[in-house]
């Protein structure tokens, strides 16, 4: 991961994106990422032996790039079982995962056929990490992301090395070779049929220079259907904010929030900064309430291991979200915070208001401006049915009045309470949102 600022990483993808597709085959293209809305993020390679920062460790000085590599040695995945992650991440509600098969520092975790530097031949693990993961999510029904760096600090044919230090400047033949080399080694993904690509590091270059709109159209040529992130200069579909919280609700009409557990994307045996469940499932309302995703980064040991920490995070995510799937899965952004002060969501055909609630509330929740007449009102994955009373509402005026629902304190789940209010019809809000 490119670590910069927390600041919001759009670009123009979608034009691009949809260049060669009709908006409604994009769209169509698009559908399971929009409703799966949550994603696991794997970052594993050597760096994980001593628990420094991927790549970066070595590209700014903080280690000799020669001490980085010596990492190889103590990879070893010897407790590694795809199988496990698998149903973890199953288990977690999580509805895909994106795994690293290659980070910065170049080395892959599946058996290139362009380069030695790869966990076969430089590391004790000795075998291919990335097939047996894309089998076992396969397995448990949980759509394939592939994470691939652009750039490539090991390569000898990249331009840069470490910080402020170029390899070379101005070697076209030099760039092309290594561009032929990125583009096989993308071609070599294919053979794993993954459902999304998870690009990053395009910051060095240009799109022109990067090839990027070429890169893509060999993309959609070996994985027809292939879902694309926004970091290849802009011919992705869909944007990435990394770490920060949207504070307002994204243009992009796709994007998703790629987030750590704790500070790390890798394994670090020294952090233990660690995000409660509750810190999580709170963030993850606020992604759902926008219309967004959210990609929860963890970081196994070099034996293949997955953190205690970690998966007790994911488990209790996983609880979260089976009881309240149907104001998860396949919703849309909800209602502006000020016609209701927290996160919210709605149902595909708008006729079901999901209001998310944090802690005990003070009193009665309070929903204003809204013009459609109430139906019922239940707690998700609990079955009780809540009172509501309708005030200032004026037989005159066209203005509604302001909705009040009482929430008794044995309906509250630990972490996130779920309220659903069924309307009579799609929403209407007074004044509209524009």
């Amino acid at each position: 991961m490119k670590q910069l600022s927390l600041l919001f990483l759009a670009l123009a993808f979608v034009a691009n994106s949809q260049a060669q597709e009709s908006s409604d085959e994009f769209a169509a293209r698009m559908s399971w990422f929009r409703d799966a809305k949550l994603g696991i993020f794997i970052h594993w390679g050597i760096y994980s032996v001593r628990g420094v920062d991927e790549s970066w460790s070595f590209y700014n000085r903080y280690l000799p790039y020669d001490e980085y590599m010596k990492q190889a040695d103590g990879f070893t995945a010897a407790k590694y079982d795809p199988e496990a992650w698998a149903k973890l991440i199953r288990e977690s509600g999580a509805r895909y995962a994106v795994l690293t098969t290659k980070h910065h520092d170049g080395m892959a975790l599946y058996n290139t056929s362009l380069s030695d530097l790869n966990v076969l031949k430089k590391t004790p693990a000795g075998r291919d990490l990335v097939k047996p993961f894309c089998e076992s999510l396969k397995k448990q029904g949980v759509k394939t992301g592939l994470y691939f760096s652009m750039l490539d600090w090991s390569h000898p044919d990249y331009p840069k090395f470490l910080n402020n230090q170029e390899r070379y400047q101005n070697d076209s033949i030099r760039w092309n070779k290594f561009l032929d080399f990125r583009r096989g080694q993308i071609h070599e993904l294919a053979a794993f049929k993954p459902d999304l690509l998870w690009f990053d590091g395009d910051w060095d270059y240009s799109a022109e220079q990067w090839k990027s709109a070429e890169m893509r159209t060999d993309i959609n040529k070996w994985m027809p259907g292939v879902i694309v992130n926004s970091r290849i200069n802009g011919y992705g579909d869909y944007a990435t904010p990394e770490q920060g919280v949207p504070v307002i609700q994204p243009k992009e009409p796709y994007w998703e929030l790629c987030m750590t557990i704790n500070d790390s994307w890798g394994y670090q045996q020294n952090d233990h900064n660690y995000k409660s469940a509750n810190q999580i499932i709170r963030i993850f309302t606020d992604c759902i309430s926008m219309g967004g995703n959210l990609l929860l980064d963890i970081g196994p040991k070099p034996d293949g291991t997955i953190p205690e920490e970690q998966q007790l995070v994911l488990k209790e995510l996983g609880r979260w979200t089976k009881k309240h799937k149907e104001a998860i899965y396949g919703t849309v952004a909800g209602i502006p915070k000020d016609y209701y002060y927290g996160p919210s969501a709605l149902s595909k055909d708008r006729d079901i208001l999901y209001l998310y609630v944090t802690g005990k509330p003070a009193g009665p929740l309070m929903i204003k401006g809204l013009k459609n007449p109430i139906n019922r009102i239940w707690v998700v994955g609990n079955g009780s049915k809540l009172n509501h009373t309708v005030m200032m509402k004026s037989y005159w005026s066209d203005v509604p009045g302001i909705v009040y629902i009482d929430v008794p304190e044995n309906v509250l789940d630990e972490q996130v309470t779920v309220i659903a209010v069924l309307l009579k019809g799609p929403v209407e809000l007074n004044p509209p949102v524009k």
